[in-house]
């Protein structure tokens, strides 16, 4: 891995002087540095400004505003300009437009309008990579590359004739041959065998239900061209230049279809945009799952935060402003859950456009308003914090989490449509938020033997490995818990025979014979006096014990929550969707029996994280409640407006960082 360069955090935004006269830009420089800005992405949308033409590149203002930006001090993530083609290739070459499942043609006027598979845009593309690399690989502004922007958000799925021969390709290459491919899909079903690789196509609109595990293949396969792009750039970059090489991935954002466990090794170091949902008002829960899920992508390494907003977005139905100190608390929040770099979209609002609307650090009411000042205080604390770079998280609990098991659970023709990936996620990582207990969200592979609990949200689909590596994990003495439809298909989709949760059913004593998902709105009780939804099940108890029953709703009686010891440790079983107090509940009994203990004591409402490197470690609070709240904390502050006297106290929506006086124990 390429070594992030400079020192402290980092600090800017997204900057993009061509919006802007250049009498604008001494100006701006001026205010970066007055607020505290160290990093600015350069370049991101320039193709068209860069290469106005197929046989022409302009470089002079580019030169230009580095060579300003490095006068003032300001260092440079500098785009590879890749990531939405120039009007002009799409009039020379129709053909790389993407296509819809309907054949519908996206054209140009927004972004993204190429297709991922186009070798057309994949040479002229990598021609622009060379061109702006060769200039730029010894600018001393330049201390790191972006590789094209938020790659897939608009264009993931192609479904045009070239797309197609690569699908093709790619499947050859997965199966090797048609036998295999035909027993993959389960082909004898509605008569689908084929016998020649040019008989398949993506899954385009049909009649009903398109073949599930052609559905599954298409979307690794979509991920999979994605990704070649970053490589493909990537490999050329390190021929020309020495800095590290990233590209913003979009984790908890919505965005669901790019396998990024699989990309990481592709980046020197893990980058990531992150928006909060307006309309959710625990929202704050969410941006510290993506956190948590971003730091287990990057394998407990510290990343950057690309991308996040000062205020409201654009692009949501309503989009709500942040109100006084909560752009701090969100942006500390990112740093105390790994981030060793904070920047924004964008630098100063834009005046025109389709993201004219969107927040910026530079306001369109300019550097005197409540957004710049907030700015200028980020970056005094983000300078005041610069010693915690390079530290990692300390986190007890594993989630186990598989974009492919998340696009299987969501194909259609399924038990529910009430049953959704996420949901689960979520609904266990606000327990665990609300108990103060941090959780790295990392794949089912992943190696399991620090943690103390391991959690498996509707973990659908998933390999023998992985299920054979949650049993050794229990064995070895560790707690894990497994929600309802997981395990209940391999690789390609096929059921596990001989009973549900299929590849978990021996490790959790347990034997489901039917689904029973409920109707919308029904609502069932347990005999423990918890309250469920969504999904019940036809459940065994086969060694397990039975810690509670449904007492009434279609199955009373039947068994609905159960506990399995299995060598050292204990693995539970929860067939069916809990509420928010019966989930809470259930996670504090799984946190004990684990031996599991937040970072401190804290009420909820009150996030506390800790941070370490060797025997030093750092005690981020984040008060999101509106009344004062003292911790048990000693050590240096290192954020004002905090008392430290044996005790440490964090004033209604403010955080406090504290050096701790020894190193805290993990345990």
């Amino acid at each position: 891995m390429r070594r992030w360069q400079g020192d402290g955090i980092y600090f800017g935004g997204d900057y993009n002087p061509e919006q802007w006269p250049e009498q604008t830009w001494s100006e701006d420089v001026e205010l970066m540095r007055q607020a505290g800005v160290n990093l600015v992405s350069v370049g991101i949308f320039s193709w068209a400004l860069l290469q106005p033409a197929p046989d022409r590149f302009e470089f002079g203002w580019l030169d230009r505003v580095l060579d300003l930006l490095h006068d003032g001090g300001i260092q440079v993530d500098l785009a590879t300009a890749t990531a939405s083609p120039p009007p002009w290739l799409a009039r020379a070459y129709p053909e790389t437009l993407p296509r819809r499942a309907d054949g519908a043609i996206l054209w140009p006027g927004g972004r993204q309008a190429y297709c991922p598979s186009s070798p057309v845009f994949r040479e002229r593309s990598l021609e622009l990579v060379r061109a702006v690399a060769g200039r730029y690989a010894e600018h001393p502004a330049v201390v790191m590359w972006h590789v094209s922007n938020e790659l897939g958000c608009h264009n993931v799925h192609c479904y045009c004739d070239v797309s197609a021969q690569a699908f093709r390709d790619w499947l050859c290459e997965r199966y090797g041959d048609l036998d295999r491919l035909n027993d993959a899909w389960g082909t004898a079903f509605w008569s689908q065998r084929y016998g020649d690789w040019a008989e398949i196509n993506p899954p385009r609109t049909a009649p009903t239900f398109a073949n599930p595990t052609q559905q599954l293949d298409f979307l690794r396969f979509s991920s999979d061209e994605q990704r070649a792009q970053l490589r493909a750039e990537r490999e050329l970059l390190k021929t020309l230049v020495g800095q590290p090489v990233t590209t913003n991935f979009m984790i908890g954002t919505g965005i669901k279809y790019m396998d990024y466990h699989s990309w990481a090794d592709d980046v020197d170091l893990v980058s990531n945009d992150h928006y909060l949902t307006a309309a959710d008002p625990q929202a704050h829960v969410g941006l510290a799952l993506s956190a948590d899920h971003t730091r287990g992508v990057a394998g407990g390494d510290p990343w950057l935060l690309m991308e996040h907003s000062t205020s409201a977005v654009n692009w949501q139905p309503r989009n709500v402003a942040k109100l006084p100190g909560q752009m701090r608390r969100n942006s500390l929040a990112h740093v105390a859950r790994g981030a060793d770099g904070v920047l924004f979209f964008q630098w100063r609002a834009s005046r025109a456009g389709a993201e004219k609307f969107h927040s910026a650090l530079v306001p369109h009411a300019g550097p005197e308003t409540k957004v710049f000042r907030e700015v200028c205080q980020l970056g005094a604390d983000l300078k005041a914090l610069a010693e915690v770079r390079g530290s990692r998280v300390d986190a007890e609990v594993a989630i186990l989490f598989d974009w492919e098991a998340c696009w299987g659970v969501e194909l259609d023709s399924h038990p529910s449509v009430d049953v959704h990936y996420a949901d689960q996620l979520a609904a266990l990582y606000g327990a665990l938020w609300r108990a103060g207990v941090t959780a790295d969200i990392v794949h089912p592979s992943a190696d399991l033997s620090g943690y103390r609990l391991v959690l498996a949200p509707t973990l659908y689909l998933v390999r023998d490995a992985d299920a054979d590596a949650l049993s050794r994990f229990v064995e070895a003495g560790g707690t894990a818990a497994v929600t309802y439809f997981s395990g209940i298909v391999d690789e390609n989709d096929h059921i596990r025979m001989g009973g549900y949760p299929g590849a978990f059913r021996e490790l959790l004593g347990v034997r489901t014979e039917e689904f029973f998902p409920l109707r919308e709105g029904e609502r069932v009780r347990l005999d423990d006096g918890s309250t469920a939804d969504v999904w019940t099940e036809w459940l065994h108890a086969e060694g397990a014990e039975v810690l509670a029953s449904y007492a009434d709703g279609p199955l009373p009686g039947v068994p609905a929550l159960t506990r399995h010891s299995v060598g050292a440790g204990t693995a539970w079983y929860v067939g069916t969707r809990l509420d928010e107090p019966a989930t809470d509940r259930l996670v504090a009994r799984l946190l004990d029996e684990a031996g599991v203990r937040p970072a401190a004591q804290a009420p909820t409402g009150v996030e506390v994280v800790r941070r370490r490197d060797g025997e030093r470690s750092w005690l981020f609070a984040i008060n999101h409640t509106e009344a004062e709240v003292r911790l048990t904390a000693t050590g240096t502050e290192l954020l004002t407006g905090v008392r430290c006297a044996g005790g440490l106290t964090v004033p209604a929506g403010e955080v406090a960082v504290v050096r701790e006086d020894r190193a805290a124990d993990p345990a």
